[in-house]
């Protein structure tokens, strides 16, 4: 077997009930994108982007991956037929760390060691293990590790600068079944740490609750709310601090008895190293959809031989990053717990033939072949960017 064709579909799926750029401190539009108007973060689009990854055997094996992309889908699709595809053509799909080994080695004395160029090589990982799984007639956890457990357990997201309003969104959450929550809040610490205290309230002693602040926090204001949340019993405080600034996370995580929670940022064992070295960190929440299931395997280990536990990042990912995470979950032995997006789910699975949906706050592990779902190419060409 051999792979005759890789293709890239570059994907904007509309947002039903867009509520990005509202309850959040102010930003600056740009039509499909915007930004914060007062703190260097990152650009979100208004609408579910990503770039989705075909790759199609010449036994008629057709393997589904994805690049998480969750702005300029494009980018990767240029990175995906100019780089990848001609590395790729005819190779063996079973050969996917060589694979990959290639393709990173292609571009990395060049500068290009994360970023797009690794998200694109992470997605046709990902399809190529759908491809393996297909051919064995084996899911691809039982491929890639085995299988450690029967089902994958979520905390689900939400946001708000409004402590009553969050509080209300968190109840909903916990009606639908879920036990575990984080709070997305993009507020200074005093008005993050309000919030914190009007959830625990809410929901009571037993819902585990997380909150990620997104970069928005000096060191010494990242130690004094991880204090007041340690008071609120949150599990983690993620990603506190700018991605560079690994001394600081060093001095954060030894000032807390709470976990630190970050990596989702990371995509290779390489940039992770020195993070890992110096403890930065007490849990690693890598991204498949941006690592791949091989990369995000050996991040895994690594962490499992620091004693670290894995809670895998999905955030803007699509459907198929889900159905990769699943996978990647059940073959961990380290895992921890997944990131859902309970409203998202709807509108990623709009590129599937039938949906993929969590049931009361978990995933089911199946035993289908490969990542266990169905993508309906039309569905997937009528979202294409054009």
């Amino acid at each position: 077997m051999k792979i005759k064709e890789i293709t890239a579909f570059p994907i904007r799926i509309p947002r039903e009930k867009s509520d990005e750029g509202k309850d959040r401190p102010s930003v600056i539009d740009y039509g499909d994108y915007f930004v914060d108007a007062e703190v260097f973060t990152s650009i979100y689009s208004k609408h579910h982007e990503t770039t989705v990854i075909k790759i199609e055997t010449d036994t008629g094996i057709v393997g589904w991956g994805e690049a998480q992309s969750p702005v300029s889908p494009r980018t990767t699709q240029t990175i995906v037929e100019d780089l990848v595809r001609p590395l790729i053509l005819g190779r063996d799909p079973f050969d996917i760390e060589a694979i990959w080994t290639r393709n990173y080695g292609a571009m990395r004395e060049r500068g290009h060691p994360t970023g797009f160029y690794v998200d694109a090589i992470g997605g046709t990982d990902t399809a190529l293990w759908d491809i393996v799984g297909k051919a064995t007639g084996k899911p691809v956890h039982k491929l890639a590790g085995g299988r450690y457990r029967d089902r994958i357990k979520l905390y689900v997201g939400m946001g708000g600068t409004d402590p009553e309003k969050v509080a209300d969104t968190a109840e909903e959450h916990v009606g639908y079944g879920y036990t575990a929550l984080k709070l997305h809040l993009l507020l200074d610490a005093d008005g993050v740490a309000e919030i914190a205290r009007a959830v625990r309230k809410r929901v009571g002693p037993g819902i585990m609750l997380m909150c990620d602040v997104h970069m928005r926090q000096s060191v010494a204001s990242a130690i004094k709310l991880g204090r007041d949340l340690e008071k609120l019993d949150f599990t983690w405080l993620e990603s506190p601090l700018v991605p560079d600034d690994i001394p600081g996370a060093v001095v954060l995580a030894n000032a807390l008895d709470m976990a630190v929670a970050i990596g989702e940022w990371s995509r290779t064992r390489y940039e992770m190293r020195e993070a890992f070295e110096r403890r930065a960190y007490d849990i690693v929440m890598h991204d498949i959809g941006r690592t791949g299931i091989t990369e995000g395997h050996r991040i895994g280990t690594i962490a499992d031989t620091y004693n670290i536990p894995v809670a895998p990042h999905v955030g803007g990912g699509g459907i198929l990053s889900v159905a990769a995470t699943v996978e990647y979950s059940a073959s961990c032995s380290n895992f921890m717990i997944m990131e859902h997006s309970h409203h998202a789910n709807a509108f990623k699975n709009a590129i599937t033939a039938e949906n993929y949906d969590p049931v009361n706050g978990f995933f089911e592990v199946s035993d289908r072949p490969g990542l266990g779902i169905e993508i309906d190419q039309s569905l997937v060409e009528k979202y294409l960017v054009s």
